[in-house]
């Protein structure tokens, strides 16, 4: 794992995906090409946010970028 990647480790992120929605959580694990979010939130343009029940896994290669406010 990168050391920037090891920065971000249980720290709030916002998970950009590329088909325009994000995820904010807490960035639990990094192993590989997965990410997984724990405490996490769905974004979806023109709807209301909507919770996640327990640990969210994203694939790598749906991610466009990950911000870390």
């Amino acid at each position: 794992m990168g050391a920037f990647r090891k920065v971000l480790l249980l720290r709030t992120v916002i998970v950009n995906l590329t088909d325009g929605s994000s995820i904010s959580g807490v960035l639990y694990r990094d192993p590989g090409n997965l990410i997984v979010l724990k405490n996490a939130t769905y974004f979806e343009p023109g709807a209301e946010p909507a919770p996640l029940d327990g640990d969210t896994v994203i694939d790598r290669a749906q991610v466009l970028f990950v911000q870390a406010p």
